[in-house]
């Protein structure tokens, strides 16, 4: 399965993403996100991308946006330097109110500071202590 939700304590969730991700994964991927946020309420979100290669055309479809978008507060996305357009593209970054960054796969330690809110959402930097 290109895909693995588990997680990944309070309310972040990590999601796995490998190989090439088909429609019927991507389904099966926003079903069980519906029902981590149906669980939490609201939830942060870790993506990495794995060897991963990516999507299957025809996909994209906005049902899952529309139901559950408002509920995920912020998504970090980590993988190879080359997947960060169509990721953020395929997050729907532009669209959404929360905040959607990309990382580097060697940042992942960054993103889940970023994710728990450490670092500043437009800049990726520590918050000043005042």
């Amino acid at each position: 399965m290109p895909f693995a939700l588990k997680h990944d304590g309070g309310d972040t969730y990590r999601l796995d993403l490998s190989g090439r991700l088909r429609n019927a994964d991507a389904a099966g991927c926003e079903d069980e996100l519906a029902k981590a946020v149906g669980h939490a309420g609201s939830i942060k979100l870790l993506c990495v991308l794995d060897r991963f290669e990516g999507w299957e055309a025809g996909g994209g479809k906005l049902h899952f946006y529309a139901k559950h978008g408002d509920a995920i507060t912020r998504i970090a996305i980590v993988g190879d330097e080359r997947w960060r357009s169509e990721a953020l593209m395929f997050a729907l970054a532009d669209l959404r109110r929360a905040p959607v960054k990309y990382f580097i796969a060697a940042d992942l330690p960054r993103a889940r500071d970023w994710l728990a809110g450490s670092l500043d959402a437009g800049t990726g930097t520590p918050h000043s202590k005042g």
